[in-house]
């Protein structure tokens, strides 16, 4: 069988050195087809992790702002009472003095009629 293909030497090291040379072609990279742009996960990762910080700080400043709101209106609802109150308090007084004033009023009266009644 040898002799049907008569491969010499020179045959046989071409043979190996073309047979180097196309298992070396496979593992070359391709110009005609472009490698795809890697995914970079770390930029994607700090994206969204900025995106969920900021929604949490945007919800740690509403609950903020509800919090001073409900406090800033138990407050005014604190000094409404207060000034109530107070107002209440002040027409009491008004009131006791109108009647002490009535009442001197009646025995100023009273004691001018009795010194009127004795002449």
């Amino acid at each position: 069988m040898t002799e049907l293909q008569r491969t010499g030497f020179n045959e046989r090291l071409s043979a190996a050195a073309d047979a180097k040379r196309a298992m070396l072609a496979k593992f070359k990279p391709r110009t005609a087809v472009a490698a795809p742009l890697p995914v970079d996960r770390t930029a994607t990762r700090a994206a969204e992790l900025e995106r969920v910080r900021s929604e949490r700080l945007a919800a740690k400043a509403a609950k903020r702002l509800a919090l001073a709101e409900a406090a800033e209106a138990a407050r005014e609802a604190e000094e409404a009472v207060a000034a109530a109150a107070l107002d209440a308090k002040r027409g009491e007084r008004k009131e006791r003095k109108a009647l002490t004033k009535a009442e001197q009023k009646a025995k100023r009266d009273a004691r001018y009629a009795a010194r009127k009644a004795r002449r």
